[in-house]
């Protein structure tokens, strides 16, 4: 599932990044891609891959395994059976609390992601004289530079994205399903419906805590420079020096990538479950 998400959606990935981080450079989304590939060519869509797919995997590994722990938890404590389905409301509460374990995972892998993506434009407002260009030299460079955990600089912020966000993720994609399974069940439903379900999940998520994204990538990316404030700090800085919509800079391949990224992903997960249940059937 983390696989399909990446590979579907790392061009406008890469855009919003940049976008978030240096609104000043870009028109808008025609503009960011048209510079990105004369400055850098078609490979500087693809920067920060390598970090990104770990980080989907991970993230996605981590999430849907505690997604289903969750929800026993939320059966217990609304003291229902285990095997009782759960309503679409119940089912984003246990989402929300699987992300708080997912974002440990997240973050630091999204670090590298995100400064990997802006190294380009951190170059040409000279904050840096010299970027690196790989994800081992990013990860040298952390280490050396703050030891271990700045791997987790952003964690505040990436928490304040995940858990509410995921509320809104899995709420949009069991209500989403409920709407097309109407009487049937969930389990039924075919590729379409679960790739705009997914599509739906998606864009409930970045609609609900954009501007915390943006700050958090640039904590991610302007740290590199130096010290760089907190979230309240830079949430502050944005918002007096930029005005609001900067903190919505990047929105629209955000809203792009979401749908079908995580279109993506909920078909890759329900169908390559289903396909290993029948293996654990089967023995």
């Amino acid at each position: 599932g983390g696989t399909a998400c990446v590979v579907t959606g790392q061009p406008f990935d890469t855009a919003k990044v940049k976008m978030q981080t240096f609104p000043n450079m870009y028109k808008g989304l025609v503009d960011c891609f048209v510079k990105t590939y004369k400055q850098v060519g078609f490979r500087g869509f693809y920067k920060g891959t390598t970090p990104a797919l770990v980080a989907n995997i991970a993230e996605n590994s981590v999430l849907f395994m505690c997604y289903g722990f969750c929800q026993q938890i939320v059966r217990r404590i609304v003291g229902v059976d285990r095997k009782t389905k759960l309503s679409d409301l119940q089912n984003a509460a246990a989402g929300s609390f699987a992300s708080a374990f997912a974002t440990l995972v997240l973050c630091p892998t999204e670090l590298v992601k995100c400064r990997l993506q802006a190294m380009h434009e951190m170059q040409l407002s000279g904050k840096i004289i010299q970027g690196h260009n790989t994800v081992w030299s990013v990860v040298k460079g952390v280490i050396q530079k703050d030891g271990p955990l700045g791997f987790y600089r952003g964690l505040s912020s990436t928490l304040l994205r995940e858990v509410p966000g995921y509320f809104f993720f899995f709420g949009g994609y069991e209500l989403s399903r409920t709407f097309f399974a109407s009487g049937r069940s969930k389990d039924e439903l075919g590729p379409i419906p679960l790739l705009l379900s997914g599509g739906f999940g998606g864009s409930c998520l970045w609609i609900a805590v954009y501007p915390v994204d943006c700050v958090k990538s640039r904590i991610q990316v302007l740290s590199m420079a130096g010290k760089q404030a907190g979230f309240m700090g830079t949430f502050v800085t944005v918002v007096r020096t930029e005005g609001v919509l900067a903190l919505y800079s990047g929105l629209t391949p955000t809203m792009i990538r979401a749908f079908m990224a995580n279109g993506a992903l909920f078909l890759a997960y329900e169908y390559s479950r289903k396909l290993m249940m029948k293996q654990i059937d089967s023995y």
